[in-house]
């Protein structure tokens, strides 16, 4: 179990771990939102974020992607959810970062309750403008 910066050729294995955990933990979105998503974190968002892959016996399983002191992704593969990947990809950040912010879908219980029980706190409320869901913006000092 190793944590590492990203390298380029993580790109597929951080996909597949992105899109499966996504559709699990954003259940409430469209397949159309996925390919659209799919496509800008490829090529937008993975080429200027600052991000660490949890790798298990040499597979990426987890990442976390930052901007500055948004964490902007941080997710982990269906099947290895629940050992402290997270956990472990969010101490990193903490370790790197004064303070963390991010938002999270209203609707994702799970990352919620992750964030909630890592420490984040609600500071603002808003809608994303491309789903219409309700968003929660958290922070941790």
């Amino acid at each position: 179990m190793t944590i590492r910066p990203y390298a380029a050729d993580d790109i597929d294995e951080v996909l597949d771990v992105w899109l499966r955990a996504s559709r699990i933990a954003h259940h409430f979105l469209s397949d159309e939102f996925f390919a659209q998503e799919e496509s800008e974190v490829r090529e937008t968002w993975m080429t200027i974020a600052d991000t660490y892959v949890y790798e298990h016996q040499g597979k990426v399983v987890g990442f976390i992607a930052m901007l500055e002191n948004e964490v902007g992704a941080i997710f982990v593969d269906p099947g290895h959810q629940g050992f402290g990947i997270g956990r472990a990809l969010m101490d990193t950040a903490r370790e790197i970062r004064p303070f963390l912010e991010l938002t999270v879908f209203e609707a994702n219980d799970t990352g919620r309750g992750f964030y909630q029980a890592y420490g984040f706190v609600e500071i603002g409320r808003s809608v994303h403008e491309a789903t219409g869901q309700a968003e929660i913006r958290m922070r941790l000092d």
